[in-house]
């Protein structure tokens, strides 16, 4: 298994936050149904959904859990050249309280609007466990891949505490990798999540994720990344 291979699958699924979630349908059995929703990662890495119960896929996974999730280049001029990858799954809806806590947290973060219809509407969050991963970088860039996962060592109380104080008191150094990396600057960015690898902004309703120059292990070097990033004229190459 290529490791570069693995590393692009990886940045694809961090820097796009949707897909077209495909299950097998309970109305037409032998169909598959299609349709998109929005994700983040969760704490080990794997895509983590709040669906309706209400939901006609929500319906299929009942049924059955085997499903995959479709995740493309934003934005692609030409789909056959760009970037996709496909994660075939089990989905499993979490039901237990510390479970769901952790979620909600971590997701909120990324799609606050979720709050508001989660009390209204009957919503579960949904965890997909990667059984392989087909990817495809371009023409002729075709791989199966056993696994691109990789857990958040920040995930928790860490996470928050350094996404609370960029925010808090930071807010031009936000405005400033807005800035390097040619994102939309109509609205004020919020940072919602940090891992080795990167962090997610949020501007408006979109979610962008951008690469740390080298992966960071701890804290410390979190700190010490995003400080030479706010001081840098240009975006380094990771």
């Amino acid at each position: 298994m290529s490791a570069e291979a693995v590393k692009h699958a990886r940045v694809l699924l961090l820097k796009e936050y949707q897909g077209v979630l495909g299950t097998h349908s309970k109305a037409l059995p032998g169909y598959p149904f299609g349709s998109v929703v929005p994700y983040c990662l969760d704490a080990a890495g794997r895509p983590l959904l709040l669906i309706s119960r209400l939901a006609q896929h929500t319906h299929n996974l009942q049924a059955d859990g085997r499903c995959s999730l479709l995740v493309g280049e934003r934005h692609a001029e030409d789909v056959q050249a760009a970037g996709r990858l496909t994660l075939l799954a089990d989905a499993r809806q979490l039901v237990d309280p510390a479970a769901i806590e952790a979620a909600a947290q971590r997701y909120y973060r990324y799609f606050p609007d979720a709050q508001d219809y989660h009390r209204v509407h009957d919503f579960d969050f949904w965890v997909l466990s990667p059984v392989r991963w087909r990817f495809i970088g371009g023409f002729g860039q075709i791989r199966w891949l056993d696994d691109i996962t990789l857990a958040n060592p920040f995930a928790g109380p860490a996470e928050a505490a350094m996404i609370e104080h960029m925010n808090d008191d930071h807010a031009a150094a936000i405005a400033h990798y807005v800035q390097l990396a040619g994102l939309p600057q109509h609205v004020p960015a919020r940072m919602v999540g940090i891992d080795s690898e990167g962090f997610h902004l949020r501007i408006g309703a979109a979610v962008h994720w951008l690469a740390f120059p080298a992966p960071c292990d701890n804290p410390g070097a979190v700190r010490a990344a995003l400080v030479a990033l706010a001081k840098a004229s240009s975006w380094p190459c990771a």
